[in-house]
């Protein structure tokens, strides 16, 4: 039977892995952009005193 679907498995494995991919780049996007807007923050508060 795996010999038969192997395309379509790999297939599937392959649209998996591009999900996980691509949902952790947008995860650790948005913690970059918040971390940046953070120190931003930080150092304008910095130069002020």
């Amino acid at each position: 039977m795996l010999a038969k679907h192997w395309k379509k498995i790999g297939l599937l494995i392959l649209i998996i892995a591009c999900v996980f991919n691509i949902m952790s780049k947008l995860i650790n996007k948005m913690s970059l952009d918040k971390e940046m807007l953070n120190s931003a923050k930080y150092m304008y508060q910095e130069n002020k005193k």
